[in-house]
């Protein structure tokens, strides 16, 4: 059985010696004589897949250069070194277009734009809520102050909670909500 994709006349066994040869000395005959046989075949096979001459010669110049620098990965014993080659030629293409999928990036995107600074006022309020939720925490007991610490603050879920503590999971979820439930209650009497 003959692999398609090699050139008629080419044994598979000189084909992987010019690709041991590149990973072993970077022998430029080698690779020329690679890029003459596999060139044309491989901007053929793109120019199936894109449909454009351009993009399939950028891509088969991307092909060659990527046998040219992993040619020290070519095992001879995995496969045929043509399917090797157009494997990296399939992967170049896939590649691109999934490059080509992405947006190209706004940088007018509200979601890049920084926020803007808070002004005196807002950051006045935000640490006088800041104090006041420290001073209402430090009149809850210790045990409640850390499940509010574990549940909001450290985010973590109340199954882990449980985990954490020994707890049953019932029994994290009441204290959690007594504990916000007086959290809350001292917060309005700051007011």
């Amino acid at each position: 059985m003959t692999d398609r994709n090699v050139p008629a006349g080419i044994p598979n066994d000189t084909i992987s010696a010019q690709i041991v040869a590149i990973a072993a000395t970077r022998d430029m005959a080698s690779f020329e004589a690679l890029f003459r046989e596999f060139g044309p075949r491989i901007r053929a096979y793109l120019l199936k897949l894109t449909r454009d001459g351009q993009a399939a010669e950028d891509l088969m110049q991307e092909t060659m250069l990527a046998v040219w620098r992993k040619a020290g990965q070519f095992d001879p014993t995995r496969g045929q070194a043509s399917a090797w080659i157009f494997t990296i030629a399939r992967n170049t293409w896939i590649d691109a277009w999934r490059k080509q999928k992405r947006p190209a990036l706004d940088p007018d995107d509200p979601a890049l734009v920084p926020a803007a600074e808070a002004d005196a006022p807002t950051l006045l309020e935000l640490k006088q809520r800041g104090a006041a939720l420290h001073e209402a925490l430090k009149a809850l007991p210790e045990e409640q102050v850390e499940l509010i610490r574990l549940s909001f603050f450290d985010e973590a879920s109340h199954s882990t909670i449980a985990a954490r503590l020994g707890l049953p999971i019932g029994t994290v979820k009441s204290r959690i909500r007594l504990a916000f439930g007086r959290l809350r209650a001292a917060l309005e009497e700051k007011k």
